[in-house]
Parts: structure tokens; C-alpha cells; sequence
């Protein structure tokens, strides 16, 4: 895809609102347990969901972010759907395990792959729960060992199969949500029948939480990531985020968010910094300056998933070409991050750089090609077009990347697509 075809959307004004609904979920005594979080684009209480990808990021983006945990949540549990491709996203490491349940559509399609995914977030400490059954099948009984809940839709459920149906799910020791209860006799047949947890009209409608966005301003974002970039101590990354309030608000946030399954509350920007860690600050970075404006991060963005899988290509040659050189490397990596900042911000690219405290290497790798990661990066632009004669020049014209074969280049680019897709931020833990 050609970097300058990319559009972005205006960007949100500062001030504006953002919305979050959540409904309730009850115990059979009618204390509430958990809360299922649904998308909302304004005060009124309707969904108008184009695209479950970029409806769940919004979802978890104002949670976390923006409206935050705390407020949104209390001590309770948070339900979010989960498409199958946000299940390979690193959308699922910003929420902590302890206080999200990931909630697999019902048009999910479960394989291999899928159950192994599945696996290792389970083992990460996340629980799952089976959306919208409606009756008792070998699909069914093939996901079970997956997951942890199984929510029944009582509305287009066959009442007929109800006893069946949830005697199978009780055996398997799963834990069993009638959903869309809407009538009193709905709630008297779903306890009958074992039913654990209730949720639906009869008990309440969602509620819709908003608050005022807080947009941090780009420049200050492509200053931060700079920072962060080279590996800075404590002190420097303090006085750079205390230049930025809006940051500062929204990682606190985001560290007590992580902090939630220490017992232990973030207080101070130098504890939110621990709590976090730099990686998953740089992610939260990155996620800001490259949502849309409607504030939306994650990969169902086309410009975040092409500059992800371009940083992480050029990562990789350059570590083929010079493999004990980490600081080649890193700056390789960088290369790729900021060879696309000036489409974020719809303004020339040397106006961008000149903002950035990038070394001249990568300066003139973005403005003119220079160099060897001025080479590299030609490469990863005419790998992205599928241009073979221009992957050639740009060989010819660095006799040092005559490594970089065509076999190479096609093991990196998958190298690339996969480390994008597969989640780097499992160590965020360790990390913070």
C-alpha cells in the first residue's frame, strides 16, 4: 500500500465527549457482580455498530484511558467482546486480566489456532465467557473447554433444549449467564434450571457514562516517544510526561488500572512510571498518536498496522545485516516509526523531523533515502508494493545489503506480519 494514499480522519476537538454503556450483571440474590461494557458514540442509549474491531477499541480505549477503570467498573468485573481478530491484538495485554472477561462473539471461529491463542491468554490469567448460546450442539461442546462462562441468550434460546443445554454446561464445571432476562418468569425458569448469573431488561437497561476527552497534543506524543526511544532513566522520562498533563492523567490511569492486582494504589508519576513500564508506555504513546479521530488505536487501523509491520521489517534486516549492532537495529526500528508521523499530522515531513530529536542518520533516511536505513527503508516500501525491480535498485545501490536475497526479505516480511499480529507486550509485567 502506497504511504501517501493513506487519509486520516479530522482530529477530535479538544473537550469533546466520549461515551462507554455498561449493563449489569447480578447474582442470584440480586447483588451485582460484574458489569457487561457495550460501545456507545453518544448520550443516547443505542448501539450503532459498523465494525465490532474498532467498536471494542473504543470500548477498552475510554475504559482504560479516558473515562478510567475505577469510574467505569468499581471493584467489579468488566465484560468486553472480543472479535477474533482483537483475540491476536495487543489490545488484550492494556486490560489486566484480573478485571476484563474477554467475551467471544458467537460468529467466532474456533481452530487451532484460536484454541491455542486461547491457551495462552488463559495462563496470562484471563477468563472467557461463550456469548449468545442459543443451544446445545458440538460447536458448543467443542468450545467449552475454552472457556470459563457460557452466556444464553433467553430471548432466541429453544426453551425446549434449556434443561439440556444447561445441565451439559454445569457438568463441564462452567459457570452459566442467562442473558436478555426480560420478564420475571424468564428469572424463575433460569434459576430453576441452575442458572448462576442473570443480566437483561428486567433488571436494568445499560447506563451510559461520558466524560470530556482529553487529547494530548501530537508534537508533545512524537517528543515523548522520542524520549522513550532512548532508553531514558527515570528522571528524564519524569521531567519530559510533567511537560504533558494530559499524558500524565491518562498514564496514571492506566497505572492503576495495572496496579488493581497488587492491592496497591499509584500515587505518584515516578510509581505510575514503575507500575507501567516503558514498553507499555511507549504502546500508549503510540496507540494516541496514531488513533483516529474518533480515538481509536488498535490494529483495525490500516495506518497503525502498515507503520507496526514497516518498524518491526526494518528491525529485522538490520539486525540480518549487522547482527551484533543493537543501536543499528534500534535506529532501523525507529526509521519505520517515524517514516509515516508526517500522514498522522497531515504536514510535511521535514516540518515533523524538524520537532523530533532523531539522530541525523535517521533524518536523512526519511527525507532522502541516505544511507544504509535510507536503503532499508526503500526496501520496505517496495516490499509493501510488491515492486521487485525497486527492491533490486535499492540492493544495487548498497552493495552491503546483498544479503537481504529475495528469499530473506520474504522469511523478514512474514517475520514482521507475525510479530505484529502475535503481541509483543506479554512481558509488561516484568517490565513494570
Amino acid at each position: 500500500m502506497p504511504h501517501s494514499s493513506l487519509k486520516r480522519a479530522a482530529p477530535a476537538k479538544h473537550g469533546q465527549s466520549v461515551y462507554v454503556g455498561r449493563q449489569p450483571i447480578l447474582d442470584g440474590d440480586g447483588a451485582l457482580v460484574a458489569y457487561e461494557l457495550l460501545f456507545r458514540d453518544s448520550p443516547d442509549n443505542r448501539a450503532r455498530i459498523h465494525d465490532d474491531v474498532q467498536a471494542t477499541a473504543h470500548v477498552v480505549a475510554r475504559t482504560i484511558g479516558e473515562i478510567g477503570v475505577p469510574a467505569v467498573l468499581g471493584p467489579h468485573q468488566g465484560f468486553v467482546n472480543m472479535s477474533r481478530e482483537l483475540l491476536f491484538d495487543d489490545i488484550v495485554h492494556i486490560m489486566q486480566p484480573q478485571r476484563f472477561v474477554l467475551e467471544l462473539l458467537e460468529n467466532i471461529t474456533f481452530d487451532e489456532s484460536l484454541f491455542k491463542r486461547c491457551a495462552q491468554l488463559r495462563n496470562a490469567g484471563f477468563r472467557f465467557a461463550l456469548d449468545d448460546v442459543v443451544k446445545l450442539d458440538d460447536a458448543l461442546l467443542a468450545a467449552l473447554p475454552t472457556v470459563d462462562i457460557v452466556k444464553v441468550d433467553f430471548l432466541a434460546a429453544d426453551h425446549g433444549q434449556l434443561p439440556a443445554l444447561a445441565a451439559a454446561v454445569k457438568r463441564r464445571g462452567k459457570l452459566l449467564v442467562a442473558e436478555k432476562v426480560e420478564t420475571h418468569h424468564d428469572l424463575l425458569r433460569a434459576r430453576h434450571l441452575g442458572f448462576d448469573l442473570f443480566q437483561g431488561y428486567f433488571f436494568a437497561r445499560p447506563q451510559v457514562l461520558s466524560a470530556r476527552r482529553e487529547s494530548p497534543a501530537r508534537g508533545s506524543l512524537l517528543r515523548l516517544m522520542a524520549v522513550l526511544a532512548g532508553e531514558p532513566g527515570m528522571r528524564e522520562l519524569e521531567a519530559e510526561l510533567k511537560r504533558n498533563p494530559d499524558i500524565v492523567v491518562q498514564l496514571m490511569r492506566l497505572a492503576n488500572s495495572s496496579a488493581q492486582a497488587r492491592r496497591r494504589r499509584v500515587s505518584s508519576l515516578r510509581d505510575a512510571i514503575a507500575a507501567t513500564g516503558t514498553r507499555q508506555l511507549m504502546h500508549w504513546a503510540q496507540l494516541l498518536l496514531y488513533a483516529d479521530g474518533s480515538g481509536l488505536p488498535w490494529r483495525s487501523d490500516p495506518l497503525l498496522q502498515l507503520v507496526g509491520t514497516r518498524a518491526r521489517f526494518l528491525e529485522l534486516a538490520a539486525e540480518a545485516l549487522r547482527p551484533a549492532d543493537e543501536a543499528f537495529s534500534d535506529a532501523a526500528f525507529m526509521t519505520g516509526i517515524f517514516s509515516l508521523v508526517h500522514v498522522v499530522l497531515d504536514m510535511q515531513p521535514t516540518e515533523i523531523l524538524d520537532k523530533l530529536h532523531l539522530s541525523a542518520e535517521i533524518r536523512a533516511a526519511i527525507l532522502a533515502g541516505e544511507g544504509p536505513l535510507g536503503a532499508l527503508l526503500g526496501i520496505a516500501r517496495a516490499a509493501e508494493q510488491g515492486d521487485a525491480p525497486a527492491i533490486d535498485a535499492s540492493r544495487h545501490a548498497q552493495p552491503s545489503l546483498d544479503a537481504l536475497t529475495p528469499a530473506v526479505l520474504a522469511k523478514l516480511q512474514f517475520e514482521a506480519a507475525a510479530w505484529f499480529a502475535q503481541h509483543r507486550m506479554d512481558q509488561d509485567e516484568d517490565d513494570a
